[in-house]
């Protein structure tokens, strides 16, 4: 029998005890690994960001293979710089517009117009102010195209964030307020927590959208004003420029790379995440699994560094909670009052701002030019709703199927998300050359490339709307043998319709935006021009007409307002009013 010293027996103890709840296992080694490679890589291509315009200017566009992951690294962090920009808008305006009247009769029109207004519009009015705030810096113009990218990502989600908030179950709200909780307290623990798996989802198409437009956000062009920042964009304006199929072929495939990674390290993750926020009394049948989630719940010292910092988060409040007395009610006739008051206030501004644009317009634009633009703007829309129509009776069955199949939904996520982001420009080759080749009429034609910027807001709404229904009432109708037809119209188009009257709204918007890449298409020196509103503002903004990009954006938004006041908006209130969860 051999004894040890206390010293000795106590040592060891201590060290099996410091190796049982400190020491990393595998699974800290490979999240660790992975955390300080993305630190990495984003302090590196912020590094890349920080040049001089003539530094800039001297390294043009090289396509040389081993350049395309650095350019590969910059695009996708100008992405995320404006999906967290997105984030933090929804949060403040969606919220806002779902919680006062007063707001959201200025915020949803806004919304309306802002969706519809183009990537090429907003760069002829932006780049000059974010190149006036870093003077010869690149700087600039990388919040410039962070911008434009915004642009495309920041809609879709601020009204799928707000169809959440108008939708919330009666019930909880109802229980939330008997608690006496806080306005706080209640978007952390009951409003953001019910719209996390919608917004997900429709992060992730955003994420999708910005990839879309990623040429005009890096290739940036007005007027005698042409800016190339290194990225995959870039990239593809050479290539297509130049005719280099090969090219355009490793920028695709570098593209694909990259949402490969960033959907199972990050969207992938956040999904299998989102799903304990479910609205439902019985527990799902299937979960989503990401391997990546596992690696991080099963990291133990990477568990210990962030617990302190959760803990503070929970228990220390974000703001103080002040509670003043409520003020006494307002007379119903001068609370009527003030509430019209403030619509004359809205009306008045909006009168203002259409006769600043038409006085700033009619100085070079004939009455005649506005009815053609008017014009081009009809052959636009029919062309959107045709396309919308289309989507959904393709989309709207396979979102269901998908949706309500886990399994599924981790296979097709990565596909549908790489599909989404596909650019219309990768595809103007093929579109040349058939419509040369076959004498085809670009008027019709070129119409298919818009569906591109149109599809997948349906397609992923439809995907979180059905992964959304509860799984309770599922089995209820499974119980009661609801099948067939009887299924659709009881259960799933109710359950969906809300989801579906978002990415209809978004869809209407990304095909506004489409037809500005989809109405005018290059292939080396041959350009097809269909006729419509989106070739008309391209063309304007090429020659650098502001006038004309202006008139082209002012009619855009005329239609998308009528389309929305007129259709969509009256399905947004009947989905509150008679679908909402109760």
């Amino acid at each position: 029998m051999v004894f040890l010293s206390p010293e000795r027996s106590g040592a060891a103890l201590l060290m099996r005890f410091a190796r049982r709840r400190y020491a990393p296992n595998r699974a800290d080694i490979v999240a660790l690994a992975l955390i300080a490679a993305g630190a990495v890589l984003i302090v590196h291509g912020a590094d890349q960001m920080g040049r001089t315009l003539p530094q800039l200017q001297a390294a043009p566009i090289v396509l040389d293979l081993a350049r395309l992951p650095g350019y590969a690294l910059l695009t996708t962090l100008r992405m995320f710089a404006a999906i967290i920009a997105s984030l933090l808008f929804t949060f403040v305006v969606a919220t806002l517009a779902a919680k006062s009247k007063k707001a959201e009769i200025i915020i949803i029109p806004a919304l309306d117009i802002l969706q519809s207004v183009p990537v090429l519009g907003f760069l002829t009015f932006t780049l000059t102010f974010f190149m006036g705030l870093f003077p010869g810096r690149e700087w600039g113009v990388e919040l410039a195209s962070i911008f434009l990218v915004f642009t495309a990502q920041a809609w879709n989600m601020a009204f799928s964030f707000y169809q959440s908030l108008r939708t919330l179950p009666e019930d909880l709200d109802e229980v939330s307020r008997q608690f006496g909780l806080t306005t706080w307290q209640r978007f952390i623990r009951l409003e953001l927590p019910f719209a996390i798996p919608s917004l997900v989802w429709n992060t992730m198409m955003s994420m999708s959208g910005g990839w879309f437009f990623v040429v005009a956000s890096e290739a940036i062009t007005v007027g005698k004003t042409t800016i190339m920042l290194p990225g995959i964009g870039s990239w593809l304006a050479v290539a297509i420029e130049r005719q280099d199929l090969r090219s355009v072929g490793w920028a695709v495939l570098a593209m694909g790379v990259v949402i490969v990674l960033y959907d199972q390290l990050l969207f992938r993750p956040i999904v299998a995440w989102a799903d304990k926020f479910r609205f439902e009394q019985t527990a799902s049948q299937e979960e989503p699994r990401s391997w990546f989630f596992d690696v991080l719940r099963r990291a133990r010292l990477l568990a210990r560094l962030t617990r302190p910092i959760a803990r503070a988060l929970r228990s220390t409040p974000p703001l103080p909670v002040v509670r003043l007395p409520a003020p006494p009610p307002l007379d119903p006739r001068v609370s009527k009052g003030l509430d019209w008051l403030w619509v004359c206030l809205v009306v008045v501004a909006l009168a203002w701002a259409v006769f600043t644009v038409w006085r700033y317009v009619s100085v070079s634009i004939s009455l005649a030019e506005a009815e053609m633009a008017f014009g081009f703007g009809l052959l636009t829309l029919f062309r959107v709703l045709v396309l919308i129509a289309l989507a959904s009776v393709v989309w709207v069955p396979i979102g269901v199927w998908i949706g309500l199949r886990p399994a599924w939904a981790e296979r097709v996520q990565p596909v549908a998300q790489f599909l989404a982001a596909f650019p219309a420009n990768v595809l103007f080759p093929f579109a040349v050359m058939l419509i040369v080749a076959w004498r085809l009429n670009p008027n019709v034609w070129l119409s298919p490339l818009m569906i591109l910027g149109t599809q997948w807001y349906i397609l992923f709404n439809v995907i979180a709307g059905a992964s959304a229904l509860p799984n309770d009432l599922k089995e209820v109708a499974s119980i009661f043998h609801v099948r067939s037809w009887q299924w659709w119209r009881d259960v799933v188009l109710p359950g969906i319709f809300p989801y579906y009257i978002t990415g209809a709204l978004t869809a209407s918007g990304g095909s506004w935006n489409a037809s500005i890449v989809a109405e005018v298409v290059t292939w080396g020196h041959t350009t097809l021009h269909a006729a419509g509103l989106g070739s008309f503002i391209a063309d304007a903004t090429a020659r650098g007409d502001y006038p004309r990009v202006a008139l082209g954006i002012s009619v855009m938004s005329f239609f998308v307002i009528t389309l929305n006041r007129s259709l969509w908006r009256p399905l947004y209130g009947y989905a509150n009013r008679r679908l909402r969860l109760a």
